[in-house]
């Protein structure tokens, strides 16, 4: 039987606080969200931009918070949606929205850099918000190219810094040192404490950074339909992102 308002609304009090504001039975699980209506505010923003029919698509949300994406996806018809993350409140939020939701939906206790622990691959892999929040965040692009991603990945991440995009060249001399202060560079800011009031905001990019990453973890951007989203398609990997250390004779 289906819950009443009134139990749901129990039920999201006793589980909060809700980082997504999710619509459970006309009962919102944030409200008073400081970014407004999060995430579908930014949603509608993309949704045209990700296939409308997922029949027969299998989807992985890489930080899933409480859920909200993974069951957008669920409504579009994806066979397959699990749903990953670290924090154990955010999945028992997911767990309880797909439940109100009667949606089919996977969900598991997994950190972006065990992906591989997985052991199969997914059309589509939505890593939206992740990126800041991680020490090590080409790593876990690297693993998601690596282990997971087939075809489509939905990606977003906290930019700061320019919005300018320019031309990099393949190479530069060592005596190059001007083009580290154009503000249209690839950067990354690091966080040493805190911002935001958040201690897991770790690295935020500048524009040109995030689609240098992408480029360089073996993503093509196909589409940038908001201001800090990104579809991309699987690509080869440049020849020269070896993970981790050089190959050896690597300097000759």
């Amino acid at each position: 039987m289906p819950l009443s308002a009134v139990e749901i609304r129990q039920q999201v009090e006793a589980l909060g606080p809700w980082f997504h504001n999710i619509d459970l039975g006309g009962v919102r699980t944030a409200p008073d969200h400081f970014l407004g209506d999060y995430p579908n505010m930014k949603w509608r923003k993309f949704a045209n931009a990700i296939p409308a029919d997922l029949t027969g698509k299998t989807v992985l949300d890489i930080g899933c918070n409480a859920g909200f994406y993974s069951i957008e996806m669920k409504k579009r018809g994806a066979d397959r949606v699990l749903g990953v993350d670290f924090d154990d409140v955010y999945l028992n939020q997911a767990r309880f929205a797909a439940e109100v939701a009667e949606v089919d939906i996977e969900f598991r206790k997994l950190s972006v850099y065990d992906v591989g622990s997985l052991g199969e691959k997914f059309d589509v892999v939505i890593f939206m918000g992740v990126l800041y929040h991680l020490r090590h965040p080409l790593l876990a692009l690297d693993l998601i190219r690596e282990h997971v991603a087939k075809d489509l990945l939905i990606f977003q991440s906290m930019q700061r810094g320019s919005k300018e995009v320019g031309e990099v060249a393949e190479n530069y001399p060592f005596s190059e040192v001007a083009l580290f202060n154009e503000p249209s560079y690839p950067k990354m800011h690091f966080i040493e404490h805190r911002y935001s009031d958040d201690p897991t905001n770790w690295w935020v990019p500048n524009a040109a950074c995030v689609e240098a990453m992408l480029r360089s973890s073996g993503f093509e951007i196909t589409a940038h339909p908001e201001a800090e989203v990104y579809v991309c398609r699987t690509a080869q990997q440049p020849e020269h992102a070896i993970p981790v250390y050089p190959k050896q004779g690597a300097r000759t």
